[in-house]
């Protein structure tokens, strides 16, 4: 009898996974799982390496790995890879870089590269004692973590700064101590957890062992020690500008005038009214996302952040922004990018080595510059759409492929209907009765 409950499940060899798996859960067992076996890397040694980013894995699940060309990012034309699924991502970032690159491309500024990470605890003593030893207690953090900063304070990087937080009017006796820090080109999660946990363990040494703690407040609890995803001091801004009268014409013969201020106004609907700026955002992160997942970062992290930015005015806005000033259009971004080119599977996962090798190897802030520049392309592409065509002329157009593969239309009949809907509203029932009708 099969059973769904099993115990040691992590202990098992992947093939042996992948028979209770088919033995409990798919239709008939389906060959013992041999789709899933279809999905493995040909080179044993590199199946290895990516079975060993995860736990209990059994495949490799496939995405689509484009190239968006034309990207002229401070004087340097970039080749960008992405990796994404949503139909018309890669197309709509291209012909926005290619559009820009004829106006001077996108210009880039490091706004700063600090990350951050905290130590909670909670004390019950005079608060007016901790804040007064507090640039002792600083002191000793820092001389008790050396061992672990000497060889990121080599390169560059290290603590910057630490600071003592009150949170006791929010609760009862809850500290913080967050510190500030520079990873130079790793993203540098591990540096910073370890430094913190070090930090925390002389903390309980120093009020255990200084004679200016009463022996009544002597008992400090650490809560948790962790970095921070969120990154205000981590940003990049990329932007686009140009005269209105460059702008050109567009789709249905809007005038440059005409769309430079309707697109005004569509950024400025983002920063006015949160349903909108949702929309407009997960816009701008389906061109950073795409940078993020074919250069081995993490995605999760950097759209905590951005979401998070978006919001730290108390209201949730636009990422992007514009102006017309003096004849000039202005577009740009500004986005926390806590990223790295070294360490982690920016070095382990085959895709992503060769992402960073078309990219000419950079460095993790030429890689922030990067990854901005696309988000704004984006962005831009999304937004000249939806106040011309409207979105969904372009995404249907880019789609129907996809509805003709689900669907198991033949090349003829792609052809076909490619050439049929050319000048037509594409929509799934329609594509259907279009196969239904040449078919008979």
């Amino acid at each position: 009898m099969n059973s769904k409950k099993i115990s040691g499940f992590s202990k098992l060899n992947k093939q042996q996974k992948l028979t209770w798996l088919a033995n409990n859960y798919l239709l008939a067992g389906e060959s013992k799982g041999f789709e899933f076996e279809s999905f493995w890397v040909r080179d044993k040694k590199v199946q290895k390496v990516i079975d060993g980013f995860s736990e209990n894995t059994v495949s490799n699940f496939i995405m689509p790995y484009g190239l968006a060309p034309n990207f002229l990012i401070d004087r340097e034309i970039y080749c960008v890879p992405m990796v994404i699924e949503e139909s018309s991502v890669v197309a709509a970032a291209s012909s926005a870089a290619k559009y820009w690159m004829d106006r001077g491309g996108f210009k880039t500024t490091i706004l700063g590269t600090a990350k951050v990470g905290q130590v909670h605890f909670k004390w019950n003593g005079d608060k007016t004692l901790i804040q007064a030893l507090f640039p002792e207690i600083k002191k000793m953090l820092l001389e008790k973590a050396t061992a672990i900063t000497e060889n990121m304070v080599k390169r560059g990087g290290g603590v910057t700064n630490i600071e003592l937080v009150d949170f006791t009017n929010e609760e009862p006796g809850l500290y913080q101590i967050r510190a500030h820090f520079e990873t130079c080109d790793s993203m540098g999660a591990n540096f910073i957890n370890s430094i913190l946990e070090n930090f925390a363990t002389t903390l309980e040494d120093y009020f255990v062992d200084s004679l200016q703690i009463p022996d009544d407040s002597r008992d400090v609890d650490i809560i948790m020690s962790i970095l921070s995803n969120y990154t205000p001091e981590c940003v990049v801004r990329a932007e686009v500008s140009c005269p209105i009268n460059d702008l050109g014409t567009f789709a249905n013969g809007m005038m440059a005038e005409t769309l430079a201020e309707k697109f005004r106004m569509a950024v400025q609907i983002a920063h006015i009214d949160p349903y909108r700026a949702t929309t407009h955002n997960k816009g701008i992160f389906n061109g950073i996302d795409s940078v993020i997942l074919a250069t081995g970062n993490d995605f999760r992290a950097t759209e905590a952040a951005g979401h998070t930015y978006a919001a730290r005015d108390g209201q949730y806005r636009s990422l992007s922004f514009c102006e017309i000033n003096k004849g000039i259009f202005r577009f740009w971004l500004d986005v926390p990018l806590a990223i790295g080119t070294v360490g982690g599977l920016t070095s382990l996962h085959p895709m992503a080595k060769k992402s960073l090798e078309i990219l000419g190897n950079p460095s993790a802030e030429q890689l922030m510059r990067i990854i901005a520049s696309v988000g704004l392309a984006q962005n831009f592409a999304a937004v000249r759409s939806l106040v011309t065509t409207g979105i969904q002329q372009g995404h249907m157009k880019m789609h129907l492929m996809n509805i003709l593969n689900h669907l198991t239309a033949s090349e003829t009949e792609c052809s076909e209907a490619i050439v049929f809907f050319e000048h037509k509203t594409i929509s799934f029932s329609g594509v259907r009765d279009f196969l239904t009708d040449i078919r008979k």
